[in-house]
């Protein structure tokens, strides 16, 4: 059966590609049971079980395979496929989510700092979401990895979330930014910065073509997977496991190249096909053989 919904004439669906969404594939694979209507209740479950569900990767590039954001190719990989993806991924199938369930929603583009001082100019490169309520507008991110919002964030200065034990600030940076702010356990940390200025798929479109392309990228140069959990969050870069816990500094666990299809599996409920196994084995020992 179809879950359908109302509409509301102020969205511009074609930019989320809303109409061939199999939204109840989507809620099964977040196992999401509750209401639907377009409330800040809503979003807020809904944000905390997709962040529970989906994982953030890049195996799709260190494997060989290419990344669309097409809203087939979102759902065959993050909805039926099960895997996960980077912010390009996520917030782009997220948006598309909000929209059909008849929030506001519209996209923004963020300079990610990742720790660096708020007033070093990184280049574009985020996909982040805002979404209207009520007239009050509420920053979305689904897309961050390990360290970001496990709800929405009103979009208001000074404003301090506790989402569980993570802690999340807004701030305006020295560049007239919206600035994100982490508290770790050595202090506040620096996310990334954003305007209000709107973007769109076609802006997404590049980001992402540079983001799995460029020899530069983190994610073409490393391996990666996070998990933002509720009281343990994960980061595994290369054969590196980091393990953070709410106040502590993080554990960190050096891994043998053969445990690594293990870890994906148990850790991150990530199960590749034979043959990307086999490319991310061949990646995982090239690694090792290049530390010799």
């Amino acid at each position: 059966m179809t879950t359908t919904l109302p509409r509301s004439a102020l969205h511009d669906t074609a930019q989320w590609e809303t109409s061939p969404l199999d939204l109840d594939a989507y809620l099964a694979r977040i196992d999401y049971r509750g209401p639907l209507a377009p409330t800040l209740s809503t979003l807020r479950e809904l944000q905390r079980a997709h962040l529970a569900a989906v994982p953030f990767e890049n195996l799709e590039i260190v494997t060989g395979g290419e990344i669309r954001l097409d809203l087939e190719r979102l759902q065959d990989k993050l909805v039926r496929r099960r895997r996960g993806g980077y912010c390009h991924e996520q917030n782009t199938l997220f948006a598309t989510v909000l929209d059909r369930l008849g929030f506001v929603v519209a996209g923004r583009s963020a300079r990610i700092l990742m720790g660096d001082d708020a007033d070093k100019v990184t280049p574009l490169g985020h996909t982040i979401l805002n979404v209207t309520l009520a007239g009050r507008q509420w920053l979305v991110d689904v897309g961050v990895g390990n360290v970001g919002p496990r709800e929405p964030i009103a979009l208001e200065l000074g404003v301090e979330a506790r989402h569980g034990h993570w802690e999340y600030r807004l701030e305006r940076s020295s560049l007239g930014y919206w600035l994100l702010r982490h508290h770790r356990h050595d202090g506040w940390f620096n996310l990334y910065q954003f305007s209000d200025e709107p973007y769109y798929r076609a802006d997404y479109e590049e980001q992402n073509y540079l983001a799995s392309h460029h020899p530069d990228s983190p994610f073409v140069r490393r391996i990666v997977a996070q998990h933002n959990g509720a009281e343990e969050r994960l980061a595994l870069t290369d054969l590196e496991l980091k393990i953070f816990r709410p106040g502590q500094a993080p554990e960190l666990q050096r891994l043998d190249a053969e445990a690594l299809p293990q870890i994906l599996r148990e850790r991150f409920g990530l199960v590749l096909a034979p043959q990307q196994e086999a490319a991310l084995l061949r990646r995982a020992e090239s690694l090792v053989e290049a530390s010799a």
